[in-house]
């Protein structure tokens, strides 16, 4: 136990924030903007307070807290960080500041629109940060409230329609995991992760669960997985995302893209991954199928977009699965000590971290030029911006290529390990990807040649460069775009033991 409760204040220090603007809904833009920035920078202040007393080597969780809440049902207020759960609360606090400090001045309402912002931010971290079931699914749900306001309040004019969609999917996808876990606290009288853990690891929580009945484990993993597919998205549960993301304001675009759909692969690890191993083995096969499409089709549908923000979004898609043909590949075929496994889990983390930097920058420059041409943002509106805006067309360059995964940014290590040891574990698999990232070269390529190369047309006549407050909001990003694609080692020696005692859990060869 800790005296300080970190992680309590890296969860609730944005809603302090958020109830504070929501007390003064009249304050300035100035005001607004500084307070929001404030209390989203506390994120990364206290996670790297927290990576300086973390040690990489302890796989278990570390500064844990843990209250009892409803004595009855057994559900206690857990948090814990570990390997997987820094990652991602490191990069909620660089994306959430970033997308906040972008997008804040030129909001109308600004301090509703913050507030909200802040809310989803708590909501996200209160998500990687939770080991029990029941404050975990209350941060999960409730991080739908904000982020559908957003998209309603200030999206584009086919917002309704998207926003209800995204919605109704991921409420449908979370009732059927809520049925799963209520089962699992019918058979074993806990919500606890660390101890429904040590159940299946002891192999006592499939017979708890064949208690109910012989299907129940299989019925139950199947709830879990439906729940977290919508979330990801897996295809073909993807349906609802590149409208969301088309229609959702641009600082709303990049949280949903850098942090909330890491949400979904996350609790493919937190929860699939360590209660339901033999379920999740024998599913692989078969889920690797539907990963391999998600990463060849979503490639090949983002070839096929003229609106540049639907093109992000399908590419979100392509790259969200990469993670996935990791996960699918090691639970279906990986071996205890096998160094491909250990290469496609670390792969499939870094890629997280490093898809939600470069998807964000690319929703931001796409936002950009939506406002700077009066809110025009097809393939074919724009040519020759580099001319007059050579700034802004070499921080948007970076940033598609470290999408495209070009070698020294960050892109490109987690694909290259991913692709490492997915050859090593189902070469075919391996093999009919590379054709999405054939297809993503594609698309990206035409992006860049597009709308920044080329003779001056259309809104790329009058477009003026970035301005000092935009250069600042992608520094940070472009920075470390060029900072992990040289030292992935920054990231890479927080998860390497926990993604190797993860490996080490698979069956022997």
């Amino acid at each position: 136990m800790n005296s300080l409760p970190l992680l309590s204040l890296i969860v609730f220090t944005p809603w302090a924030g958020a109830l504070l603007l929501t007390l003064f809904p009249r304050l300035s833009v100035g005001p607004t903007r500084s307070l929001a920035l404030f209390f989203s920078l506390s994120t990364l202040a206290l996670g790297t307070t927290a990576l300086a007393g973390f040690d990489p080597a302890v796989t278990g969780f570390q500064l844990a807290e843990k209250h009892a809440w409803i004595s009855a049902l057994n559900v206690n207020y857990h948090l814990g960080l570990d390997g997987l759960s820094l990652v991602l609360v490191l990069l909620t606090g660089i994306i959430a500041p970033v997308a906040l400090f972008g997008t804040t001045k030129t909001s109308p309402q600004p301090s509703l629109y913050a507030a909200l912002f802040l809310f989803l931010q708590g909501s996200a971290l209160g998500v990687f940060l939770s080991l029990d079931f029941f404050p975990w699914f209350v941060f999960w749900e409730l991080s739908l409230v904000p982020a559908f306001f957003l998209m309603k309040l200030w999206g584009g004019p086919q917002v309704a329609r998207a926003a209800y969609q995204f919605v109704i999917y991921t409420i449908g996808g979370s009732a059927f995991m809520l049925l799963g876990f209520a089962a699992l606290y019918a058979a074993t009288g806990t919500f606890d992760f660390v101890e429904l853990a040590a159940l299946a690891r002891a192999g006592t929580l499939d017979t708890q669960l064949g208690a109910l009945g012989s299907f129940w484990p299989q019925i139950v993993f199947l709830g879990v997985l439906l729940g977290l597919a919508v979330k990801v998205p897996m295809f073909p549960f993807h349906t609802w995302l590149p409208p969301a993301y088309a229609e959702a304001p641009t600082g709303a675009s990049m949280f949903l893209t850098g942090v909330l759909s890491k949400m979904g692969f996350y609790g493919f690890l937190r929860l699939l991954w360590p209660l339901f191993p033999a379920q999740l083995q024998a599913a692989a096969p078969g889920l690797l199928w539907l990963a391999v499409a998600g990463v060849v089709l979503g490639a090949y549908a983002a070839l096929r977009q003229t609106d540049l923000k639907r093109l992000v979004a399908y590419s979100s898609i392509n790259h969200l699965s990469y993670c996935l043909l990791a996960l699918f590949a090691v639970s279906a075929y990986g071996r205890a000590g096998d160094p491909a496994s250990v290469a496609a889990l670390s792969g499939a983390v870094l890629q997280m971290f490093n898809h939600g930097l470069s998807a964000a920058a690319l929703f931001y420059c796409v936002g950009l030029l939506e406002n700077r041409s009066g809110g025009l943002r097809g393939l074919g509106d724009f040519g020759g911006v580099r001319t007059n805006a050579p700034v802004f067309a070499g921080l948007c360059g970076i940033a598609l290529f470290s999408s495209l995964g070009l070698p020294g940014l960050n892109g490109f290590v987690g694909e290259f390990l991913i692709f490492r040891g997915v050859f090593g574990l189902a070469p075919w698999a391996a093999a009919v990807s590379t054709l999405g990232l054939l297809a993503t070269a594609i698309f990206l390529l035409t992006f860049w040649q597009r709308v920044f190369h080329g003779p001056v047309t259309g809104a790329g006549a009058k477009f003026r460069d970035v301005e000092a407050d935009e250069i600042v909001t992608l520094l940070p990003l472009i920075v470390l775009m060029f900072v992990l694609g040289v030292f992935p080692q920054l990231l890479a020696h927080l998860i390497n033991p926990l993604v190797t005692s993860w490996a080490s859990t698979l069956p022997l060869q």
